[in-house]
This record gives C-alpha cells, structure tokens and sequence, in this order.
C-alpha cells in the first residue's frame, strides 16, 4: 500500500486590522459554526476596551498576556512495562499558542454576566498582569511537570 502525500499547513494570513497573524490566528480560534464576522466583533471589541483600560497598543497587551498564559512544560502519558508514568516535555511551538489560546478562550468563556468582548478583554488584561485563570492553569500545567521530573528519563525510548 503506497503512502499518502504529506499534509501541510496552508498558511494563515495576517489580519486586517493589526497586521498579526497571531491575532488571525486567535479570531479563527473564537470563531464558532464558521462565524468569522462574529468571532472578529468579539476579539477587535475586546481590543478596544483594552485600549481604554490601558491606553497601551492593544496587541501589546494581547502578545504580554500569551507570554505569561502560554506553557513551557507539559506532562504526557507513556506506557512503560505495563505502568503508565506521565512524563514531563517540553511544549512545541505551535502547541504553545494552541494551549494558550484554548486556555484564554476557555477561561473568558467561564465569565459569566457580561458581553463576551468584555470577559475576553478582562481575561487578556488578567493574563498580561500575571493573574487570571489562564495563568493559573498555566502555573497547574508547570506544577505537574515539576512533580513528575524524575520520570524524565522515560522521554526519550
């Protein structure tokens, strides 16, 4: 059976407003049933209340709180003569913004009684001052990883 073509990535292009793909990337995480113009209002009005509260460039704040929300660990499960140990890696790049995103999103979307541009923009602004949930499950994360360090040297096998 011959093998199939590698899949590769289409790349994703920068957004309108700002110019970061990282910002692209983010609204195509919010998005939700393919409602990009939703999931843009939501992210570029978070974007203007951040600009209020701080009179910073609101990608600074959005790039300070993924710095501070993204994972440098992680624990991954492996299966070692019949025990199962969880084994402390590092984190991939692409993982990385994955994880914190996912993390950010999550913990804005546990906010409950306001408008979700507003809960986003105070998770952000949380996560660029070091608190927030995001952050927590951040630390969490790192926690876990810090507690299993002595199986580290099943990484590699």
């Amino acid at each position: 059976m011959a093998r199939r073509k590698r899949q590769y990535n289409r790349p994703i292009l920068a957004d309108w407003k700002y110019g970061s793909v990282d910002v692209a990337k983010f609204i195509n995480y919010i998005m939700e049933r393919g409602k990009k113009n939703a999931a843009e209002k939501i992210v570029y009005g978070a974007f203007d209340i951040l600009k209020e509260k701080t009179e910073k460039e609101p990608v600074e704040v959005f790039e300070a709180a993924f710095k501070n929300a993204t994972p440098i660990l992680e624990v991954k499960s492996r299966r070692v003569g019949g025990a199962t140990y969880q084994v402390p890696m590092e984190v991939r790049g692409e993982r990385k913004f994955a994880l914190g995103s996912r993390w950010i999103i999550g913990a804005a979307r546990a906010r409950t009684g306001k408008p979700m541009a507003q809960k986003l923009a105070l998770e952000l602004l949380d996560a660029a001052n070091n608190t927030g949930t995001a952050v927590k499950k951040r630390a969490d994360v790192h926690r876990m990883a810090e507690a299993n360090r002595a199986f580290a040297h099943f990484m590699k096998r």
